[in-house]
């Protein structure tokens, strides 16, 4: 894996980073603060070279 970032949280795609349109407004708030809570866990992980926390992607 070559990127150049220690910590990766994928999302639901680059149009979109922060959010899913197809979601109603409180699916999406809910989307959103699990993305969140992933992202903090990622950074509070020591990490040796790229590392994916997809915990999120697969819970959905």
């Amino acid at each position: 894996m070559r990127v150049g970032a220690p910590r990766i949280v994928p999302t639901r795609g680059i149009p979109y980073p922060t959010g899913d349109p197809s979601l109603e407004p409180e699916q999406e708030r809910e989307w959103r603060r699990l993305l969140l809570e992933q992202a903090l866990v990622a950074l509070g992980t020591a990490v040796r070279g790229p590392t994916v926390f997809d915990e999120l992607t697969k819970a959905a």
